[in-house]
């Protein structure tokens, strides 16, 4: 009888004992499913940062572009306040293709379209930008050149923009357009100097136009005036084209193709210093000046900024 007493007492402990391993067993379960629960939160959180990482990137590289279209803008800053309204232009067009992307209204494929249309937009521009700076040096080496050719000369170059000025009471009589004599000299002297330093290979293709403009002081009508200063400064004009003074065939045919010819009437007189009252004896004139191409550059980078605001544009609506 107490051998069975023994027994069933030492029965009960192992009762509990297993309720203890089912409990363990449980707690286990429910530690690994939080373990589980947790590594899926982590990588779901990795995967946001790793998304965040490239979403910076991205911002990234739309503050480089805009970095380096302020540059252009600056660059350009000194020639045409058009860019200026551009650059804003463009600048907004990349403010709403950030705005779109943070927005995810695009998908990735069209992103990347607008991101390579923006890129090629840029190249072109960086080029242009370029042709901008080495006409800049360009127009100093012509104005230094020509300062230097005439400077044994009567003949004075504009510092500011490298015309010659001849007056018209050398070439012409009072109120003819008909070349003296004494004027043919002259300007057989004078234009071959000053188209030898512009004609050269390395100004050439910077050229826009050589221009030849005739000006009058204010006696007469203005009408009258226009005829008359645009006869003398085609006068000029016909005088240097004729190969028999002072110019080769060569730099007549390219002088051709880059010549224009204005008439001034009185629209631009010269004062006389200090005063407000015409110089009339300065203001009877035939100017020769040259003009470079960054008015047709500058169209250009408009032209492009243009394109890249439309790429924007197109990127944010499909």
């Amino acid at each position: 009888m107490r051998k069975q007493r023994k027994r069933e007492a030492f029965a009960e402990p192992s009762y509990w004992q297993s309720y203890s391993d089912m409990m363990a067993a449980l707690l286990l379960i429910f530690i690994l499913i939080i373990a589980i629960t947790l590594a899926i939160y982590k990588q779901k959180t990795t995967d946001l940062e790793q998304t965040q990482i490239e979403l910076n990137a991205a911002r990234q590289k739309l503050d480089i572009a805009s970095e380096e279209l302020e540059l252009a803008r600056a660059d350009l800053e000194d020639y045409r306040e058009e860019i200026d309204a551009s650059k804003r232009d463009l600048e907004d067009s990349l403010l709403r293709l950030q705005e779109a992307y943070d927005a995810a209204a695009l998908t990735q494929e069209e992103l990347a379209a607008a991101y390579l249309e923006i890129d090629e937009a840029r190249g072109e521009l960086e080029s242009t930008r370029s042709q901008l700076q080495d006409i800049v040096g360009v127009r100093t080496d012509i104005i230094g050149e020509l300062q230097t050719k005439f400077n044994n000369s009567s003949m004075k170059v504009d510092a500011q923009n490298g015309s010659i000025t001849f007056s018209s009471d050398v070439l012409f009589q009072y109120g003819s357009a008909n070349l003296t004599n004494a004027s043919k000299a002259t300007l057989s002297e004078i234009i071959p100097m000053y188209l030898d330093v512009l004609l050269q290979d390395q100004y050439r293709d910077y050229i826009a136009e050589i221009i030849i403009e005739g000006h009058t002081d204010t006696d007469g009508s203005y009408q009258h005036n226009m005829e008359l200063s645009s006869e003398r400064a085609s006068a000029v004009a016909r005088y240097i084209l004729d190969p028999d003074n002072g110019l080769s065939e060569a730099k007549i045919e390219q002088l051709q193709s880059m010549l224009t010819i204005n008439g001034r009437s009185y629209s631009s007189p010269i004062y006389k210093a200090g005063t407000n009252e015409i110089d009339m004896d300065a203001s009877r004139r035939v100017e020769i000046k040259f003009r470079l191409k960054e008015e047709e550059l500058i169209q250009k980078i408009a032209e492009i900024l243009e394109q890249t605001e439309e790429a924007a544009d197109g990127g944010e609506n499909p």
